[in-house]
């Protein structure tokens, strides 16, 4: 056995640091956390001081068997776990369930995995930080306690089976409130004027700065341009520099991997996670925009042999943010003369937008020289103006150009064009002018990385969390992600060209959205029941300022449960007085009454989620019952109109028969389908359940029966429920509603009933359902963010204070 065990959280890690160290190291991974709180309400004693119980789950036991045995054999103990707050607390579960001790435990950290970096942190070890300990303690606790106490109240008051989270439930208000902020928004039109001018190369176009509202004040002044004279009255040169952004820290490599690559904020974290554990790039959960001087060196280096002397401008930044840690780095290279890695497509491409933005930000600003031209008009008072924009020096152009969100780009049309030599006094061939409607704009939804730069803003959250607390409010349902497709809307255009003014009206596709986040119902419903009577969980500034006292703890400034227990005790009290007064909360509306019926109709959530109602709940047994229908996709409680509801209830209707049996178009939990013999067929997604027809019907029918047909291997007669089917993934038995994965060595044509009954009866029974109904062989550090099972623990200490 090596003298030394270094144990750090992943196995990729492991793998790569083995290669560093010599044959004294025995380098092993714990998967992440060994140890979490147990999941029953007694995990934390609030009467004493909020001691904690926590357990090992048992897909952990082995691991921890494996490190205890080691750890024993070893002279020393290295814990090696990440350099951030979970990192701390890791190392700290680890100390306690191995039983370390002080005496051969040496706590290490690196922000590179490269054998220098490695060496370095083994020359200089610590103990671990308590206080760090302790501020990852606090979030832990705290956020378990806002958990356990508030499901209940949301499970009796608004829907069960629903949770909140402290820093979610804010993300959903941003989202909740932002899509009022849409619903309520009226777009306002008024015409934006433009002209052409010159021929060829030196056309150019210029734009009136006023808006008119009325077509008549946009016709007028066309007309008026009709006899017109134009000139150059007045022409600004002037040099202009840009310079290049910061280099990447969590949120802002969230942010551009999502506008440049089109990556999800969780598939981003995965793939910088690869990237950091083989070594690539520095640690990747970072709010540090600081380089090292090795860094700064190397990067002068790669600039200079790249492209010259000239395209190099030291920089050192210095993060914002007051927690910032400027020991650490922001996110680059671990080697800036590697352009690219090996690895697939996705990691590379991440890697290079990395490499690009911290080289860029080493890198000489862009020269520019910008010229406006004001040109006059003989028959109005008013000018035109023409921007143009030559690159005098490309500089950190040459690698990298910082994207804009959607919300952020307000660039015009000819900003930054190229204007041909024009001189004060020059008159003006005018080619075309054009008045163009154009309509105002509502707010924009957030995207996965503009969250993350809202919730940043708002100081919520920290490098750690965006990625989970995104994940969690899609998860939970309180927020969807997904496209919408726009609607057709007129505008109208007037174009001036030679001598005459043609009017047309044009339509164009507004409101069309992709990969957008959207609130569902019950987050809204949840959202306003947190607001009416717990409104510090989702007050942005009282949520800020607990990410504050997190950081003041993680500094040793103040004592972790004080703080918790000044938190805590309030909301309890709210939680009681909520669970004995609030009323139920179902969002409910209103939307007028049944134009044959008279009956009231209205809508709220039920128990399966938001629907509308035709009639009051019957009381007495003879009294006719209410009507009910489910709410479509893309309809909201909030905004669906009487003329939308009352189209609900169009469907089931009947469009057909077909062998003699009806043919009934419905709208279930997956969407719209057509019911026939007791089967159910799926509408395609550009038919409108309203519109299907019978022979639509029948060949959508036929046209399922025969990909069945072609993915159907073999039955048997002993039991129909049998099947064997070809899948995505090759041939696989469906035994009623088990998927059952064949054996290599057997053919599917040739199995028996009997052997396709043995091999489903072999399944474990307690299974989780997925593909082949085997369990899914996640990677360890994946089953550790699993809550564990519901065991009771003895009581562990918690953190000791900071001697």
């Amino acid at each position: 056995m090596a003298k030394n065990l270094l144990i750090v959280e992943s196995p990729a890690k492991a793998k790569t640091i083995e290669g560093y160290l010599g044959k004294d190291f025995t380098v092993k991974s714990s998967y992440g956390h060994i140890r979490d709180l147990i999941k029953s309400d007694d995990a934390i004693n609030i009467s004493n001081n909020f001691e904690q119980k926590y357990e090992v789950p048992a897909d952990k036991k082995q691991v921890v068997s494996e490190l205890k045995k080691l750890a024993k054999e070893a002279d020393t103990v290295w814990l090696a776990s990440d350099e951030d707050r979970e990192g701390e607390a890791i190392s700290w579960h680890l100390f306690e369930t191995l039983g370390l001790k002080d005496a051969n435990t040496k706590r290490i950290v690196f922000h590179e995995i490269t054998k220098p970096a490695i060496l370095r942190a083994i020359e200089n070890p610590r103990k671990i930080d308590y206080n760090l300990v302790n501020a990852q303690q606090a979030r832990r606790v705290l956020d378990r306690l806002v958990g356990f106490e508030l499901s209940p109240v949301l499970w009796k008051k608004v829907k069960p089976s629903l949770s909140a989270g402290r820093v979610q439930s804010v993300a959903v208000r941003l989202i909740v409130d932002r899509e009022r902020e849409i619903n309520k928004f009226t777009a306002e039109a008024a015409f934006r004027i433009a002209a052409t001018f010159g021929q060829g190369r030196d056309a150019f176009k210029a734009e009136l700065a006023e808006r008119y509202t009325q077509q008549a004040d946009a016709e007028k002044f066309l007309n008026d341009c009709i006899p017109a004279t134009f000139k150059v009255n007045a022409l600004d040169t002037r040099p202009t520099k840009r310079s290049p952004a910061a280099p990447f820290t969590t949120s802002t490599l969230q942010q551009e991997a999502s506008r440049k690559l089109g990556f999800s904020v969780s598939r981003t974290m995965s793939l910088a996670q690869r990237l950091y554990e083989s070594g690539k790039i520095t640690y990747m959960r970072t709010d540090s925009v600081n380089l090292s001087d090795t860094a700064i060196n190397a990067a002068q280096a790669q600039i200079v042999s790249a492209y010259g002397s000239q395209y190099h401008q030291m920089r050192k930044y210095k993060t914002k943010s007051a927690s910032a840690q400027e020991a650490h780095e922001a996110i680059r290279p671990t080697y800036f003369d590697q352009h690219t890695v090996d690895g697939d497509a996705s990691e590379k491409r991440l890697y290079e937008l990395i490499w690009k933005r911290a080289i860029a930000s080493q890198m000489s600003e862009a020269q520019f020289e910008k010229t406006t031209a004001k040109i006059g008009i003989s028959t109005r008072s008013e000018e035109l103006t023409a921007n143009g924009e030559v690159m005098k020096f490309d500089g950190f152009l040459k690698v990298y150009l910082e994207s804009n969100d959607d919300e952020d780009d307000n660039q015009q049309d000819g900003d930054n064009a190229i204007l041909p030599p024009l001189a004060v006094g020059q008159v003006l061939d005018m080619r075309e002018m054009t008045a163009i409607e154009r309509y105002s704009r509502p707010p924009a939804r957030y995207t996965e990385a503009s969250l993350v730069k809202k919730l940043e803003e708002l100081g919520i959250g920290r490098p750690s969390t965006y990625a989970p607390t995104i994940s969690t409010i899609q998860n939970r349902g309180y927020v969807v992600k997904e496209e919408r497709e726009g609607r057709s809307r007129n505008f109208r255009v007037l174009t001036l060209k030679a001598g005459s003014i043609k009017k047309e009206e044009r339509t164009e596709n507004t409101g069309a959205e992709r990969n957008k986040l959207f609130p569902t119902d019950i987050g809204a419903v949840v959202n306003d029941f947190l607001v009416q009577y717990f409104n510090g969980i989702v007050d942005f500034h009282f949520t800020a300022g607990v990410e504050k006292k997190f950081d003041e703890i993680a500094q040793g400034l103040e004592e972790w449960t004080d703080m918790i227990r000044k938190f805590y005790d309030p909301f309890h009290v709210e939680v009681e007085n909520t669970l004995k007064t609030a009323d139920k909360a179902t969002g409910e509306r209103e939307l007028g009454v049944h134009p044959e019926s008279g009956k009231k109709i209205s809508v709220r959530i039920g128990r399966y989620g938001p629907f509308v109602q035709v009639g009051e709940n019957a009381t007495d047994e003879s009294e006719e019952k209410p009507l009910y229908a489910s709410l479509r996709a893309g309809q909201m409680i909030e905004t669906i109109s009487l003329e939308e509801a009352l189209d609900l209830f169009k469907l089931p209707k009947k469009v057909g028969i077909f062998e003699d049996k009806d043919m009934t178009v419905a709208i279930g939990k997956f969407g719209p389908y057509i019911r026939h013999n007791s089967a159910f067929y799926s509408l395609p997604k550009e038919v409108d359940p309203l519109d299907v027809t019978e022979p639509q019907a029948i060949e959508i029918i036929e046209a399922k029966r025969k990909r069945d047909a072609e993915r159907l291997i073999k039955t048997f007669a002993e039991d129909p429920d049998c099947k064997i089917l070809n899948g995505r993934w090759g041939p696989y038995i469906e035994f009623g509603k088990l998927n059952v994965k064949i054996p290599k060595d057997k053919d599917p044509q040739q199995l028996t009933y009997a052997e396709c009954k043995a091999l489903a009866d072999a399944m474990p029974k307690d299974t989780k359902k997925g593909r082949f109904g085997a369990k899914s062989a996640a990677a360890p550090k994946a089953a550790a963010a699993k809550k564990p099972a519901a065991k009771k623990a003895p009581a562990k200490k918690a953190a000791p204070k900071k001697k």
